[in-house]
């Protein structure tokens, strides 16, 4: 009895890493806008890819759904979420209350090893500036995005790294959508600043930097090419 209780376990853990490998993958691919919003995830087709069963590939499904970048329609199934303008709103609204205190605790908590790592970043990310193409694109967003994953890391507040690894997902996944290009250099250059910001041990600078930033990036969204032929033209890739 024991020993079919322990392997119970065992597969159950097996079939739990499986579902977060598929996450992941689904995660990424929505993030970078290779799979596009509205598109159907076919359980069985996912499945066959990854070598599982429906019920894994369910279970990665629902963790998404709770990330917000998949929707879960009854009798329908799953979809790659498609945030509407006024949940894009929210999203940057939540940001404005939660990335201010990440950035204090980031000041706080910040070594020199710390902010070296911040540094390495932001020459990751003007490298993927340098690119061209809409797969560039694809890897600036994400850069950008994992600049404030790694803050929220800094920061060392778990609970608080859980809820923007949300809002990031989302967020990239919102100026995927509805971003315009021209404003790229310019967010890098607002990390640079924030960061400068934080070797500084600068609080207010860095905090009011922060709260630019993020109208900054909400600025360049535009709602009106939601239905355009910018989508029907990633659903080509």
């Amino acid at each position: 009895m024991e020993t079919t209780a322990i392997k119970t376990r065992g597969n159950a853990a097996k079939e739990a890493e499986r579902a977060v490998v598929i996450s992941e993958a689904l995660q990424d691919a929505i993030v970078e806008r290779r799979l596009p919003p509205g598109m159907k995830l076919v359980e069985a087709e996912i499945g066959s890819l990854f070598d599982v069963s429906r019920t894994i590939v369910r279970t990665a499904l629902q963790e998404l759904s709770f990330l917000g970048l998949v929707r879960i329609e009854r009798n329908r199934g799953a979809f790659v979420a498609k945030p509407s303008p006024e949940e894009a709103r929210q999203i940057f609204d939540a940001r404005r209350l939660v990335e201010p205190g990440i950035t204090m605790d980031a000041i706080k908590q910040a070594s020199n090893d710390d902010l070296a790592h911040l540094r390495k970043h932001l020459q990751h990310e003007n490298e993927a500036m340098s690119q061209r193409g809409l797969s560039a694109r694809r890897m600036e967003i994400r850069a950008s995005g994992d600049f404030h994953l790694l803050l929220a890391s800094i920061a060392g507040n778990l609970i608080v790294q859980r809820f923007m690894s949300e809002l990031i997902a989302r967020s990239c996944l919102v100026i995927a959508l509805y971003g315009q290009s021209g404003a790229s250099s310019c967010g890098h250059d607002d990390h640079v600043e924030i960061v400068d910001a934080i070797a500084a041990r600068d609080a207010a600078r860095a905090v009011a930097l922060t709260q630019h930033h993020i109208d900054h990036l909400e600025a360049d969204l535009n709602y009106r090419s939601s239905d355009d032929i910018e989508l029907r033209q990633a659903l080509s890739l």
